[in-house]
């Protein structure tokens, strides 16, 4: 990316390396990159391949960013933070990793309230400030020969400009007046909370949520909302969102809803 816009410097990756890798840390490599494809298409490869828990992999410009559903995610050049994680949870029982993308949520809107922007989590993780998409997640488990991994992928937009919304209902720090819109800095932040998150969670045993069904359910925003599901083979769920069960499912008028079986869910 040629550096021509003073608001999206390229990433700074001695920076980002120097701040999150080193002994006793959860992050083990930082690859900063100018343009790819998807990072996290780049991370799954690189777990089949081997590489340790931790590996990051961010960029100024992804090609072929894809969200759930297979749902397209692009952004300009710089205006975003872009990043997928290797995370391998070898001791935490499968039942668990069912909270890893409700954990990541909790990473993110972490973030943008350190940048000054008050947001919350729409189940199971967009998170938005007053109902605009501000950053998304996709979570992808990859079978490799070394176990199975974990591949965190997030895009939250920093100084994505009003004419450059993907659509109405998104925005991005920079418009909601956030102190900092740094990708370095931002990237920083969210890798530090994403780290303290995930190591409480991991070294918990006995409640599958460890914690996090709690600090989600404070900052979610669908909860006590009545909405509209939208599921397969055109069936809908209408009712007043409850709560969580035990694996992370939102409890519409008493039916649990699993995040894979959505295709929509809307206020109603």
């Amino acid at each position: 990316m040629s550096y021509r816009d003073l608001d999206r410097p390229p990433l700074d990756a001695g920076a980002l390396r120097s701040a999150l890798t080193g002994p006793r840390r959860l992050w083990t490599d930082v690859v900063v990159t100018s343009s790819t494809g998807s990072t996290n298409a780049d991370v799954a490869a690189a777990a089949r391949a081997g590489a340790p828990e931790g590996t990051v992999h961010t960029t100024d410009v992804q090609t072929s960013g894809r969200g759930r559903l297979d749902r397209a995610w692009s952004s300009p050049a710089g205006s975003g933070v872009i990043v997928s994680v290797l995370l391998r949870p070898d001791a935490v029982p499968a039942a668990r990793w069912v909270w890893l993308p409700l954990l990541a949520g909790l990473a993110v809107d972490a973030t943008v309230h350190e940048c000054g922007v008050e947001s919350g989590l729409k189940w199971p993780n967009d998170v938005q400030v007053d109902g605009r998409k501000i950053a998304g997640i996709l979570l992808e488990r990859v079978e490799t020969d070394h176990g199975p991994a974990a591949v965190v992928g997030v895009g939250l937009n920093t100084t994505l400009r009003r004419d450059e919304l993907p659509v109405e209902t998104a925005t991005s720090l920079a418009l909601e007046g956030a102190t900092d819109t740094d990708r370095t800095i931002v990237l920083r932040s969210l890798l530090r909370n994403l780290e303290a998150l995930y190591r409480a969670w991991a070294a918990s045993e006995g409640d599958p949520a460890a914690g996090i069904r709690e600090s989600y359910l404070r900052r979610c925003v669908t909860i006590g909302q009545r909405v509209r599901v939208s599921l397969p083979r055109d069936e809908a769920v209408e009712g007043i969102a409850t709560g969580l069960d035990e694996h992370g499912r939102l409890l519409v008028d008493g039916r649990a809803i699993s995040a894979g079986d959505i295709t929509h869910l809307r206020p109603a």
